[in-house]
């Protein structure tokens, strides 16, 4: 059995996630304008339109990378490998916001720095590998922490502890 980096896991819940985008917004409306914002896909995509809505920003486009290979089935991804471009942008991301839900290990962030290096990077969550890669973020997460976005996860019904449930993290 691989042994799994990550010490534990912290899940991001859809209104956490619209807080943390509006909070984020109200940092960068100053720091503006903007002419767009180009998105840091998939992940990204959800956290610019968020922004968009707030700063009325109706140019949206996006980057097209992945760097994540697919996790087997019930597990997530959690295996960082090389980062492949599957679309970019015209310019250099002068005036733009450059919009992203997390940075990691920086790999991702590396590679789209190189492709607009004007743009204004802002991602809701850092961890440290990555941090020096972007402009501004909401909350920085140790690099051992794994993050589950609210669009990663499944929200079920949970058998009470007393009926044969079990406590997260406990035995099963």
């Amino acid at each position: 059995m691989t042994r799994n980096p990550y010490e534990n896991e912290i899940v991001i819940s859809w209104p956490e996630l619209h807080r943390d985008s509006r909070f984020l917004s109200h940092e960068l409306l100053s720091k503006g304008p903007w002419k767009g914002i180009i998105a840091v896909t998939r992940g990204g995509l959800i956290p610019a339109a968020l922004v968009a809505r707030e700063l009325d920003i109706r140019l949206v486009d996006t980057v097209c990378v992945t760097s994540y290979d697919a996790g087997t089935a019930g597990q997530a991804a959690q295996v960082q490998g090389d980062v492949q471009v599957l679309k970019g942008v015209p310019g250099d991301g002068e005036g733009f916001l450059l919009i992203d839900d997390l940075v990691d290990t920086g790999g991702t962030a590396r590679v789209v720095r190189k492709l607009i290096p004007k743009a204004y990077f802002a991602t809701l969550y850092a961890k440290p590998a990555g941090k020096e890669f972007v402009d501004t973020c909401v909350k920085e997460f140790k690099q051992n922490k794994w993050i589950h976005f609210p669009w990663d996860i499944e929200y079920r019904f949970a058998t009470p502890i007393k009926d044969g449930g079990r406590a997260v993290g406990g035995p099963d």
